[in-house]
């Protein structure tokens, strides 16, 4: 995303500084800053991702779907491309301060201080959208919890697409992945590579493409919509069908704000969201069908993963999960329901 023109470091701080000290003054007359100055107005909702992106879109069609059903009385301002100056780590806690009424969150970015949303990362959890289907019925509930907790109502949650294993060579067997160098985008992707014998190197995507160029690894761990946006048919031939992670968008409501909204139309909004999140997620799928292909037609080639391979990689990352189990508690129980349901326990 460093294209985008983003505001500079000192830029973002003056910013923040602005709005914490306006947020001081309001609270003495009894609101945060941009929550009172918008009240009778419009609520921002603050979103780290260009216009082009299918989270920035869908959150315009929710938007203006809220306009529509309160009749004006409700209107949502997306600020794509991080206008606000937040990063996506501060979002939920811009939400729960009151610095900005909506957002769209990464869950995996609030692992540090939420460790329960890092659940879809964990490794070979869910094979497919529609396990995640099942996996987010037992998860939600958390997740609500930690909105809660973080004076926030969630509306809607949408996933990434799929994770892919992109890579110079063609792997059948957990023996062809030994000593791969490969790019990876956090902890727990990387922690999962090594398990299965790779030789994984933390790079962030700003500087992957200049890894793959430069040969400093032989592939990369991510969605194929990255892989378009990089071009990787430049550098690898094929990418594998591993769905080894998964990570969501949560759009949630600062409290204080939702109160200010009558019940009737919050009753409206809600109904809207459970509505068009089926659609949304459909849109991430199609996403994902969409930059496969334009994988395929330049070039590279998507590799299907036998089904003994699978299960090597999954009991070679089991402890990943056990592990996170018994770090994490509160992630034990929506973790067994869902095994329990998809007859994996």
């Amino acid at each position: 995303m460093s294209g985008l023109g983003r505001p500079t470091p000192s830029m973002r701080l003056g910013r923040r500084v602005a709005l914490k000290a306006g947020a001081s003054a309001a609270a003495a007359m009894g609101a945060p800053a941009i929550v009172q100055a918008q009240a009778g107005s419009k609520l921002a909702l603050a979103t780290i991702w260009p216009d082009g992106n299918f989270h920035t879109i869908n959150a315009r069609q929710f938007a203006e779907g809220v306009k529509k059903a309160t009749a004006g009385a409700v209107e949502i301002d997306v600020k794509s491309g991080g206008e606000l100056s937040f990063t996506g780590p501060e979002h939920l806690g811009a939400v729960r301060d009151g610095l900005v009424p909506m957002a769209d969150i990464l869950d995996s970015q609030q692992v540090g201080d939420h460790p329960i949303m890092g659940v879809e990362g964990l490794p070979f959890l869910c094979a497919s959208t529609d396990e995640l289907k099942v996996l987010h019925k037992h998860l939600r509930p958390e997740f609500e919890k930690v909105a809660l907790k973080n004076n926030q109502t969630i509306l809607y949650m949408v996933p990434w697409p799929a994770q892919y294993l992109h890579l110079t060579v063609k792997a059948q067997s957990v023996d062809d992945l030994k000593a791969v160098k490969v790019r990876v985008p956090d902890k727990s992707a990387h922690d999962m590579c090594s398990a299965i014998g790779m030789a994984p190197a933390l790079i962030p995507w700003g500087e992957t493409i200049a890894a793959l160029s430069s040969g400093a690894v032989s592939g990369a761990s991510t969605s194929a919509v990255s892989g378009v946006d990089g071009k990787f048919w430049e550098f690898l031939k094929f990418f594998h069908a591993i769905n080894h992670a998964w990570s969501s968008q949560l759009v949630t409501i600062n409290n204080d704000s939702w109160k200010k909204i009558s019940p009737a139309n919050r009753k409206v909004i809600v109904d809207l969201a459970a509505k068009l999140e089926p659609a949304f997620w459909e849109r991430s799928m199609q996403a994902d069908k969409d930059s496969a292909r334009k994988l395929r037609d330049a070039g590279m080639q998507m590799v299907v993963v036998p089904e003994p391979m699978m299960a090597g990689l999954r009991k070679r990352t089991a402890p990943l999960v056990a592990d996170y189990c018994e770090r994490v508690p509160t992630a034990d129980k929506p973790i067994k329901a869902y095994l329990a349901e998809m007859k994996r326990a």
